[in-house]
């Protein structure tokens, strides 16, 4: 055998044995376009959400984790619909494709009621598709309560147990409140989740990418039941 024969040998069995890059989060942005949120208010959603994934040290991070983004619009029940399914972010030019996606879709609900829980349930289903990924988040933005369906808490539990950490992003209704904020720590964000509170829509292209960073950069959201998934491990719901 040639030593240049063994050389390309050796090189192949290295490129075969180096481990792929894999996904290190997946994150649904479910964002509130209910009857509380008016023309305006949803153009600096899609701007703010947009502008945030150009923003540099987002984008680098996504990268840098490879992460996988979906976006679901939701309102009342029956109203919740997947407008960008997952994209990966693997070079700068998809971060921008999907930004100007973003800042473009059409809002495809309104005038309709504020169903948390649905909005959840449609979230998790999406994760059936980035199992590669090693941790999933749903980030809900809104600016009410829920008026409808009342299944929040349920949901919530649900997308815990299937091993997904759930955040916030409040948008409060005065420059000084708390009141969303507060219930989405009670009822929306689940154990490992937080909540960043955005005063008033004006604030949400602040709020949004603060949010995206935290959640981006080490240590990702953790879930134990991610860990634990291949050992067959039960985790209680921790309240």
């Amino acid at each position: 055998m040639s030593l240049k024969t063994l050389f390309y040998g050796l090189a192949a069995a290295v490129t075969l044995t180096q481990p792929v890059k894999g996904c290190d989060l997946a994150l649904v942005l479910a964002m509130d376009v209910s009857g509380s949120v008016n023309a305006s208010e949803y153009e600096l959603q899609v701007l703010g959400i947009a502008n945030a994934l150009r923003d540099p040290a987002v984008a680098d991070a996504l990268l840098h984790g490879r992460v996988a983004l979906a976006v679901v619009q939701w309102s009342g029940a029956l109203e919740q619909a997947v407008t960008v399914p997952w994209m990966r972010m693997d070079e700068p030019a998809q971060i921008n494709r999907v930004a100007t996606r973003i800042a473009t879709m059409p809002r495809v609900f309104a005038g309709g009621n504020t169903a948390i829980g649905e909005a959840i349930d449609i979230s998790t289903d999406q994760f059936s598709q980035v199992r590669d990924c090693a941790h999933w988040v749903i980030d809900v933005s809104g600016d009410g309560d829920e008026n409808e369906g009342y299944t929040a808490s349920t949901a919530r539990h649900s997308a815990w147990s299937r091993g997904i950490v759930i955040n916030g992003l409040a948008i409060e209704r005065t420059e000084t409140g708390q009141e969303i904020s507060d219930y989405y720590r009670q009822v929306v964000a689940t154990p490992g989740g937080f909540v960043i509170t955005a005063q008033q829509h004006g604030d949400f292209a602040r709020a949004i990418r603060v949010k995206l960073l935290r959640e981006l950069r080490p240590p990702m959201a953790h879930h134990p039941l991610r860990n634990a998934e291949r050992t067959g491990a039960q985790l209680a719901w921790l309240p």
